[in-house]
Parts: C-alpha cells; sequence; structure tokens
C-alpha cells in the first residue's frame, strides 16, 4: 500500500502505517474475494479501470465493511502507469440491509416452496409464476411444466373457467376472494378440489403484479359431501316414486312430505297438501283423536 487516507484508517482500523508496504488483497481482502479484486486491480495496472466494484474489506477488529470502489490508474508525469488508486464509498449499512433482506426473501421463498398448503399465482395476464412444491404433488404438474401457462385455460376444468376467471381478474383490480371452491385438473386427469383465497399480489410500489392463491386440498371432504348429496338424491328419488303412499309431517304436525302414490291416491297434488295439518284437513273426523295420539 502507497495510499491510506484517514477515512480508509477510520473504516478499517488499522492506521497508515500499519497499512503501508502491506500487500492489499492478502492482508486486507476477504478471502472468497481476493482472485476477482486481483484482477479488478490488474486490470487497472493495464489500463483497463473499472466502476461501483463492491468488496469487501476485512478490519482490524475482524469485522467486514463493503466498500463500493472506482478502481483507477494512477500514472506519472510521463503517462507510466505507477499504480492504481481506489475512491470508495462506505457501502456497509445498505449492503447488509440488502443482504438481510435477500436472507428473508429466501426464507420466504423457502416457506412458500416447502409448505404444507398448495400455493400457486399468475402474472397480470394470467399466465402461472408460482407453482409450490404441495402444488406440484396435488396436481402433477411440475414447477417447470406449469409455469408461464395460462392457470385457467390449462389447469381448471371447464365448467368453472368463467367463474374462475372472474374470481383472478377481481383480484387483479384489488377485490380478493376467501374461502373459493375450485376444481383444478390433475396430470392425469382426475379432479382436485381445493379451497382457495385469492389475494393481490403488489410489487413495492403498491402496483398490482398479480395474484396469489393459497389453498386447502379438501377433495376428500368435496367428494364426501357429493356422495353424501347423491345418496340423498336417490333416497328422494326412491321416496317420490315409492309404490306405497309415504307421507310424513313437522313437529307441528303440518305436511313435509308426500310421495307421488299418495298424491295419487288421495287426489291432493304435492302442493296442495304441503303445510297443511295432516289430522285436520286428511284425517276423518271419527279418527282425527286417535291418528293425533299415534303422531
Amino acid at each position: 500500500r502507497n495510499e491510506w487516507n484517514d477515512k480508509t484508517a477510520e473504516i478499517t482500523g488499522f492506521t497508515k502505517e500499519e497499512a503501508f508496504n502491506k500487500p492489499l488483497v492478502t492482508t486486507f481482502i476477504v478471502a472468497s474475494l481476493r482472485q476477482s479484486v486481483q484482477e479488478v486491480l490488474d486490470n487497472a495496472l493495464k489500463g483497463k479501470e473499472t466502476s461501483n466494484y463492491e468488496l469487501e474489506f476485512r478490519t482490524k477488529t475482524n469485522e467486514v465493511r463493503y466498500l463500493l470502489v472506482n478502481a483507477t490508474t494512477r500514472r506519472d508525469a510521463n503517462s507510466g502507469i505507477v499504480g492504481v488508486v481506489g475512491v470508495a464509498q462506505d457501502v456497509t449499512e445498505a449492503a447488509q440491509h440488502d443482504r438481510a433482506v435477500a436472507a428473508m426473501a429466501n426464507e420466504l421463498r423457502q416457506l412458500v416452496d416447502t409448505a404444507n398448503a398448495p400455493i400457486f399465482g399468475i402474472d397480470v395476464h394470467g399466465n402461472v409464476n408460482e407453482w409450490n412444491n404441495k402444488t406440484a404433488e396435488i396436481t402433477g404438474f411440475t414447477k417447470e411444466e406449469a409455469f408461464d401457462k395460462p392457470l385457467v385455460s390449462t389447469f381448471i376444468v371447464s365448467s368453472l373457467r368463467q367463474s374462475v376467471q372472474e374470481v383472478m381478474d377481481n383480484a387483479l383490480q384489488g377485490r380478493e376472494t376467501s374461502n373459493y371452491e375450485l376444481e383444478f385438473r390433475t396430470k392425469s386427469g382426475e379432479i382436485r378440489y381445493l379451497l382457495v383465497n385469492a389475494t393481490t399480489r403488489r410489487d413495492a410500489d403498491s402496483n398490482i403484479v398479480g395474484v396469489v392463491g393459497v389453498a386447502q386440498d379438501v377433495t376428500e371432504a368435496a367428494q364426501h359431501d357429493r356422495a353424501v348429496a347423491a345418496m340423498a338424491n336417490e333416497l328422494r328419488q326412491l321416496v317420490d316414486t315409492a309404490n306405497a303412499p309415504i307421507f310424513g309431517i313437522d313437529v307441528y304436525g303440518n305436511v313435509n312430505e308426500w310421495n307421488d302414490k299418495t298424491a295419487e291416491i288421495t287426489g291432493f297434488t304435492k302442493e296442495e297438501a304441503f303445510n297443511k295439518p295432516l289430522v285436520t284437513t286428511f284425517i276423518v273426523a271419527s279418527l282425527r283423536q286417535s291418528v293425533q295420539e299415534v303422531l
């Protein structure tokens, strides 16, 4: 070293006397950057200067200071190259902040990728730009297969595309939707039912840049609900078409069940019978008391 001003001494903790005549790179630069810094200095010693190069100085107390450096060729009166001068800006706080933000972003990325819930997203054009491991597992499509594909037309069953598109369009306008059930078509042609919160995605300036869907796989529950509904519908058909009269009342004694055979036998349609008091309307007077007791 043949140049070491007061600010460099203050930042590094090494006095001018301690620094002078020491090899810059091996003494003051962290090991991981020595080769690249040496190349920058070698280039400057050949007249090829470098601007805004970030290097890491090791201080006397073994801390690291981040400096943004312009490496300028130093010449004598005859324009002969006699060394290199580095004019630097101490960007330690900004660099540490950037690294903290990067570490947080990396941590968030890992949380998204490894979350036990399907998380997917689209850009403003509706193309997939987020597809975590759970989404890949559930759908059978890898991140590489899904990325840049239009979400709705590629992965949503045709009967729901219009309504899902509306949900996405709303989120792209800042109107978010919670607990929306959609049906994903998997790679093997199966259907997975997802309960989704569609959240607007914004950049650092609060501009809308896409939508993120955080979902819950409710396939088993949805299939169970549909099976129960199908069974209930089947029972309803059995009751309505049974070859025996079937009728019923609510807790107030009013008709709430009146199948086709009952309508045929009595001549009263379901509409005529419903909500009428069974005993006083349809039972002969002499039997009303005993029928009421039975009910």
